[in-house]
């Protein structure tokens, strides 16, 4: 009886004992879970404080310096033969202050193979089309390059470069010479002498508008976005500005009835200036460009094609006396006008030119070995400093 009882109360204080233990782990659980709650609060109350105390911070602390950039904008045929001579070029940047965009062939890709300086990998337009000479999709290739530079806001001037195009002093000089200037540098002048003007345009483009120069302009963000939006000069262009048949494609193309009625009108030579000085805004450009081209006007034995297509230096031309040649140049005659255009930077005298084609590969790479451009001596110094 008595050895009952005792296992009826070892029994209780067993139950007990275990009821114990689980209010007691209950106990430890609720407060372990109360102690994480409270911790969460004082990690989010400071979290909250560093949050506050960063966003004072930022918006009391100066910003980042932000440069405006130039956007060089390339039209090539497939690569870039000079890309090693722009590659020292750019090094000379330390501020993020310029951009690149490529139109090359439709489906041509700038990646390891195809370019040796990382600058130009991926940079090519996948809307790009196929360019062809003397004709109007050279300016569709210059539009589709403004539109795609023109999403960057902080692009603020719109270079435009061919592929045998190479700089001639190095980028800090470049950079202060172009952003100098509130203007365009756009080479224009009046076409008074080779009748390329097609009485067709008028009235939309009136013949006192009409103007020549070089494609190789520097355009500001207003003037690119005039371009880009222009839906009236380009389609005149497109109609009525077309390159004379040439012989050598008559064998794919019908012979021209009345081949002497034909107007010689190159399109890209023409738009630009044209439109700008359509829209009334010649005040807002300097009216020379700053790309040097030699035009060779003797190499046709044909007399109406002499002067078609500029000197290409090839190895045995680049030499220093050449691009000295280039450099000194201080001004340019227009004679059309009867206009000597004195060139200026920061309004004082300055050289005209800062760039230079056309130029083969062989060329380019002596001329950058020669360290007779400006490019390397800043790419260099930084390079031997490392």
């Amino acid at each position: 009886m008595r050895s009952e009882q005792m296992k009826r109360r070892s029994s209780s204080f067993s139950h007990k004992s275990q009821q114990y233990r689980w209010r007691r782990n209950l106990f430890a659980l609720l407060l372990f879970g109360l102690c994480c709650f409270f911790t969460l609060l004082i990690f989010e109350a400071q979290y909250t404080r560093i949050k506050l105390f960063a966003s004072l911070y930022r918006h009391n602390s100066p910003p980042l310096p932000q440069f405006p950039k130039i956007a060089f904008l390339f039209i090539a045929r497939n690569r870039l033969p000079l890309d090693i001579v722009w590659d020292a070029f750019f090094q000379g940047d330390e501020d993020n202050k310029f951009s690149i965009f490529v139109h090359s062939r439709p489906g041509f890709l700038f990646n390891k193979a195809t370019t040796k300086s990382v600058y130009f990998l991926n940079r090519q337009l996948n809307d790009s089309i196929q360019v062809d000479w003397g004709g109007s999709s050279m300016i569709e290739a210059e539009r589709i390059l403004l539109r795609h530079a023109l999403e960057d806001p902080s692009n603020e001037r719109f270079l435009f470069l061919s592929d045998s195009c190479l700089p001639l002093y190095n980028f800090s000089y470049t950079y202060d010479y172009i952003m100098s200037t509130s203007t365009s540098f756009v080479d224009s002048f009046s076409d008074t002498k080779e009748g390329r003007y097609n009485p067709k345009m008028h009235p939309v483009i009136p013949v006192h508008n009409w103007r020549k120069g070089s494609q190789w302009a520097v355009l500001t963000r207003k003037h690119a976005h005039i371009v880009v939006r222009d839906d009236s000069v380009f389609p005149m262009f497109q109609l009525h500005c077309k390159r004379k048949s040439l012989p050598e494609f008559w064998r794919d193309h019908p012979l021209p009835a009345e081949g002497w009625k034909e107007h010689n009108c190159i399109p890209d030579e023409h738009y630009v200036q044209t439109l700008l000085a359509q829209e009334g805004l010649e005040g807002e450009i300097t009216r020379r460009g700053v790309t040097h081209t030699s035009w060779d006007v003797k190499s046709s034995k044909v007399r109406e094609r002499q002067g078609w297509h500029p000197v290409t230096y090839k190895l045995a031309d680049a030499t220093p006396s050449l691009i000295q040649s280039i450099k000194d140049i201080d001004n340019i005659n227009y004679e059309t006008e009867y206009r000597k255009e004195w060139c200026t930077s920061k309004g004082k005298p300055a050289p005209c030119f800062l760039f230079a084609r056309k130029f083969t590969r062989p060329a380019a790479l002596r001329l950058l070995n020669m360290s007779v451009l400006g490019v390397v001596s800043q790419a260099r110094s930084k390079s031997s400093e490392k």
